[in-house]
């Protein structure tokens, strides 16, 4: 188990930004789309044998070339005024079955993705992943923040449609991050880096789904490329934004009259008060959407 790297660039205490897949994949298609935007370089990965499993075996014929792993790959990008690595990663380690990591395997993968950090002077990690949240598919999503220190809240809530996660959870100071995107802020902290974590707002409805949502993206990328003082074009996610909201609008035209009426109630509603998904709304959710997405209807 270990990293390679391709190059040792001499970087200037950039700044982090990882992203991993998750609900919506909202993390990741925000590193992407960073990574492209800036045209970052390749500079290392994770080796992935201690981690998955193979993704695919390569025939050609009828001989077996190679196996396919899921990659864990760095990039970084010396600009003008700072320097950024990046980290994508295509699968988090975990069980069969499991979307998340957890225990020892994604303890270990969020050390090797700070190691690397920490060998390139790095002051600051930013993760990004998913709030599932009682809002709805029109409106534009909220980023919500979390930091490793209360000194870096206020310049995290300066930033434009972001709100602190513990201002709209409903739950005073209380809260959890699931997978790695919020497990590697919390080692940062343990490690003595900076670490802040920004979730894209998805519809609670939409939490489920097998796809991705990639508006919440687009929020997260405007909150970090003004918080990074970098200029991004966003056309490719418009364009992906927009396809997607055609298929959601048919999905939302399926769902049975009272579920629709219900979440069509939210539009009239200031953004801001919407909150996190709580135990009634969940238990709603299990007992409407959940069977619906089981294959109730007519089994499409």
């Amino acid at each position: 188990m270990g990293i390679t790297l391709y190059h040792k660039p001499r970087l200037r205490q950039p700044d982090m930004i990882v992203g991993w897949p998750g609900i919506g994949n909202i993390g990741v298609i925000t590193v992407d789309a960073l990574r492209q935007q800036i045209e970052a370089e390749e500079l290392g990965e994770i080796e992935p044998w201690d981690f998955f499993y193979p993704a695919k075996v390569i025939i050609k014929g009828g001989v077996l070339q190679e196996l396919e792993f899921p990659t864990s790959k760095f990039y970084y990008k010396k600009l003008a005024d700072r320097d950024l690595l990046l980290f994508i990663g295509e699968e988090q380690p975990s069980g069969r079955g499991r979307m998340y990591a957890e225990g020892g395997k994604a303890y270990e993968m969020a050390n090797l993705v700070l190691d690397v950090a920490e060998r390139f002077g790095c002051r600051r990690i930013y993760t990004s992943g998913a709030a599932v949240a009682l809002t709805h598919h029109s409106l534009k999503p909220r980023v919500w923040a979390v930091a490793t220190d209360r000194s870096l809240l206020a310049e995290v809530k300066s930033r434009m449609n972001t709100i602190l996660m513990s201002e709209v959870e409903g739950r005073g100071d209380l809260g959890n991050i699931t997978g790695l995107n919020g497990l590697l802020v919390g080692v940062a902290r343990k490690r003595g880096l900076e670490g802040v974590c920004l979730m894209g707002e998805i519809p609670d409805y939409l939490s489920r789904v097998p796809f991705p949502y990639p508006k919440a993206s687009q929020s997260v990328l405007e909150v970090l490329a003004s918080t990074l003082g970098i200029n991004v074009d966003l056309t490719a996610l418009d364009d992906m934004a927009a396809q997607m909201e055609g298929v959601i609008s048919n999905v939302f035209r399926q769902f049975p009259a009272e579920v629709r009426d219900k979440i069509e109630q939210r539009k009239q509603v200031v953004q801001s008060q919407a909150g996190i998904i709580t135990e009634e709304d969940e238990k709603w959710i299990k007992e409407h959407i959940d069977e619906y997405f089981r294959g109730g209807d007519k089994g499409q």
